[in-house]
């Protein structure tokens, strides 16, 4: 079945009426696919964010989930014209781009955006990547048009979307996105280490983030590891749960959830753990929703 998004009555906004917008992830696992009975329900796909207005819609990161959103398009006017933002060149948030249905389907016109890496392009990047020992096919030889560009933290105008990008800290050229339209605000840092390890940090680091981050309807944040496990992993490029609240509380957002799950994280674990911390956040006399981003389930703003 094709996915259609509930678009109706939006939220009446100064006397107008606000379109609605609608998310839905079709990959939150990080590292690698992780399917499986203990994932069913928060998914094994990697990362991969659709958002969606009444006349536009914006992809972020390219993992294996981004397959299932191509095979789910149904291939009208408005499904033609595809625009990706990629956070980084990490293999779990790229991988699923050669599977992703629209680039390889005559009329499609399928645009790449996001940051060098070590000093290669876009192109190059994704000319290596569609290539012999990678793929069978080139980017040439695919059916649909690919274009591609690069971004790096600044803000800009895309479609009915307002984009904001900002270096996080992780192992590569990194951006989270901040993403506005129709009076919402989300925002999708995947991978980030808020706090430890040997990362370069700049002066007024984390003060940006905050402001990047504050007042979101929603932010999907990186949150891999638990305190328990931190030892062993700083340094990795990825955030605590404990780190990932106190970001989000001191940000004022009003709806948390976890990203990029661990791949040996169980549906039964992120259960416990969204109920610990939603009762941490409670304790601090805030309302925010906490929860862990959920593969295929319709989030509307």
């Amino acid at each position: 079945m094709n996915f259609v998004p509930p678009f109706g009555e939006g939220v009446e906004v100064e006397g107008k009426s606000s379109p609605p917008v609608t998310l839905r992830c079709w990959g939150t696992r990080g590292s690698i696919p992780s399917p499986g009975p203990h994932t069913v329900r928060y998914g094994g796909n990697t990362s991969c964010l659709e958002i969606l207005t009444s006349g536009d819609r914006i992809i972020l990161d390219a993992g294996t989930g981004i397959r299932l959103l191509g095979d789910d398009l149904p291939g009208n006017d408005r499904s033609n014209r595809v625009s990706i933002f990629l956070t980084h060149f990490h293999w779990d948030h790229i991988q699923g781009l050669p599977f992703f249905g629209p680039a390889n389907r005559r009329g499609c016109e399928v645009g790449v955006h996001g940051p060098k890496q070590d000093g290669m392009g876009m192109e190059e990047l994704l000319t290596t990547l569609f290539s012999p020992a990678h793929f069978p096919l080139s980017i040439q030889n695919l059916s649909g048009q690919v274009t591609v560009s690069e971004v790096e933290e600044g803000s800009w105008s895309h479609g009915e979307f307002g984009v904001k990008a900002m270096r996080v800290r992780h192992h590569s050229n990194t951006l989270g996105y901040r993403i506005e339209t129709s009076g919402k605000t989300m925002v999708f840092i995947p991978d980030n280490e808020l706090e430890g390890g040997s990362l370069p940090t700049p002066p007024g680091w984390r003060s940006r983030l905050s402001e990047f981050v504050s007042g979101a309807d929603i932010l999907f944040h990186d949150a891999m590891f638990t305190e328990a496990e931190g030892d062993s992993y700083r340094g990795w490029g990825h955030s605590m749960y404990e780190d990932v609240v106190e970001l989000a509380l001191e940000s004022e957002v009003k709806r948390l959830s976890f990203f990029h799950h661990s791949p040996g994280r169980s549906d039964d674990e992120l259960d416990r753990l969204v109920d610990v911390y939603a009762r941490v956040a409670m304790a601090r006399g805030s309302d925010m929703m906490v929860e862990a981003a959920s593969e295929r389930i319709d989030i509307r703003l």
